[in-house]
């Protein structure tokens, strides 16, 4: 049985540091890993959908994805691992988490996000989240 990875990207430096950690752990792994990288966008406030037509959002969100998830793609692409790809739209920590368990993920991958001098010796707000919220292993890429 192949293990299931979330690998959750946003077009950081840290998250495309995570992407090559999972290239890195795949190309050494005797077993071939299955690969869902995920990318989560906010949902636009009402202000905003109620003016704005639902294929127009929609575009929105799936051209932001596809522009944060770019270069994770061409990373794994190269390296010829397989994945598959999802836009996903709601609250990133929750959805994570979500996504990761309906889908029988048996770990989450994330990068680090500092926040500042004294605030970056702590772990990006999302990346706490998922950490706090799954029961599954999770590994921060620094």
């Amino acid at each position: 049985m192949k293990p299931w990875w979330l690998l959750a990207v946003d077009g950081s430096a840290a998250a495309l540091r995570a992407v090559d950690h999972v290239v890195r752990e795949s190309l050494a792994s005797a077993v071939p890993l299955k690969i869902l990288l995920v990318n989560v966008q906010h949902a636009l406030p009402s202000d905003i959908t109620r003016f704005v037509s639902s294929s127009i959002v929609q575009d929105y969100h799936r051209e932001t994805g596809d522009a944060n998830l770019a270069s994770a793609r061409a990373r794994l692409e190269t390296a010829g691992i397989a994945y598959s790809q999802h836009i996903l739209i709601g609250e990133p920590a929750p959805t994570i988490v979500d996504f990761a368990r309906e889908h029988g993920c048996t770990q989450i991958v994330m990068g680090a996000r500092g926040l500042g001098t004294v605030s970056g010796l702590l772990l990006g707000s999302v990346t706490q989240r998922v950490v706090h919220l799954t029961d599954l292993p999770v590994v921060i890429v620094k």
